[in-house]
C-alpha cells in the first residue's frame, strides 16, 4: 500500500492546484477540502469560438482541474481515468464560471464525481462527471 501525502488539502491545492495548464488560464482554487473542491476562471475573449462563445476544451478544463483538486484531497494520488461533458449554456468573455466537484461514489481504487458548472450568477452552464483511479 502507497503511503497517504502527508497534508492531503494542501497537497491538492498547492500541487494539482498549481497545475501549469491551468495557471496559464487563471483557474483558481476558491475552495478546497476533503472530497470537495471549488474553481474559477473569468472568460476571456481568447477563449472563445469564433462565435465569440467560451470554447468547449476551456470549460473542459475547468471541470477536469475541479476534479483533479476533490480527488487528490483524499491522501491519495488520483488520475482520471475517463471525464465526459455535457453543455447547456454559452458563456462569454467576462464571465465567471465556477466549477464545483463533488463525490457520487468512493471505492478504494476507484471514485466517481459530478462536477458542475455555473456562471458566479448561478446559471448552469455544463455538468461534467469524471471516473478517478487511485494509487492506494
Amino acid at each position: 500500500m502507497k503511503e497517504l501525502i502527508k497534508d492531503p488539502i494542501q497537497y491538492a491545492v498547492e500541487v494539482v492546484g498549481s497545475d501549469p495548464f491551468a495557471k496559464l488560464l487563471g483557474i483558481k482554487v476558491e475552495d478546497a477540502r476533503d472530497s470537495y473542491a471549488r474553481m474559477s476562471l473569468v472568460v476571456k475573449e481568447e477563449y472563445c469560438n469564433s462565435e465569440g462563445r467560451t470554447h468547449g476544451g476551456v470549460l473542459f478544463t475547468l471541470a477536469d482541474q475541479a476534479f483533479a483538486v476533490a480527488a487528490n484531497s483524499r491522501g491519495y494520488m488520483a488520475f482520471a481515468l475517463e471525464v465526459k461533458i455535457n453543455y447547456f449554456q454559452a458563456t462569454r468573455p467576462g464571465d465567471i464560471v465556477i466549477a464545483e466537484a463533488t463525490p457520487v461514489d468512493i471505492r478504494k481504487r476507484v471514485s466517481l464525481w459530478n462536477i458542475d458548472l455555473k456562471t458566479d450568477k448561478g446559471e448552469k452552464v455544463a455538468m461534467a462527471q469524471g471516473l478517478a483511479y487511485h494509487f492506494v
